[in-house]
């Protein structure tokens, strides 16, 4: 497995190494001691989640205050989405910045987001299933989130259309009004 670095502090892309021949392919999804040592730290993962969505469904940007705060390792198995993390680390240099990732069951790439950012993505495609692994336990009541389309965020989402969303990502916090609890 490799890591890729990116210029938000703390956020890394892990492309696995795969082997392929005439039968299909295998790789390792996951090794809990390689991907400590590729970011750095020590990671305790305790929940993983499943969403599955048809095309230009967008989830986000969500994140669960501290101290419920997520990590979280996101890879799509099926379909692709662009998958994005907005720094909401009041101490960070990078406040307010976003990366964004194309994840796909064809390059089978990973995104570890660590606590301290909301995240959230869109899907390209029909069918696809998105999996995530997280460092806590999911707490209703410490929930937050931000708009998907926030003028001052300036999220790129690529759409061509409106996408669809559930009623609880129509009304979350604008970012300038926003207080961030990291």
């Amino acid at each position: 497995m490799n890591a890729i670095k990116l210029e938000i502090e703390g956020l890394y892309i892990l492309e696995p190494r795969i082997f392929e021949d005439e039968r299909g392919y295998f790789f390792e999804s996951f090794n809990q001691a390689r991907f400590e040592e590729l970011i750095g730290e020590k990671v305790y993962f305790c929940q993983d989640n499943e969403s599955y969505s048809h095309k230009n469904v967008l989830r986000g940007l969500h994140f669960q205050a501290p101290p419920f705060a997520q990590g979280k390792l996101v890879r799509v198995t099926q379909g692709a989405v662009l998958d994005v993390a907005v720094d909401i680390r009041t101490n960070s240099p990078t406040y307010g910045q976003y990366a964004a990732v194309m994840l796909s069951g064809e390059n089978k790439r990973q995104f570890w987001i660590p606590s301290g950012f909301a995240h959230g993505f869109v899907t390209l495609e029909d069918q696809t299933v998105f999996n995530y692994k997280c460092t806590n336990l999911y707490h209703k009541e410490s929930e937050g989130g931000l708009n998907w389309n926030d003028a001052v965020l300036g999220i790129d989402w690529g759409l061509t259309e409106p996408p669809l969303l559930s009623d609880k990502d129509t009304v979350e916090h604008d970012f300038h009004t926003f207080k961030s609890p990291f």
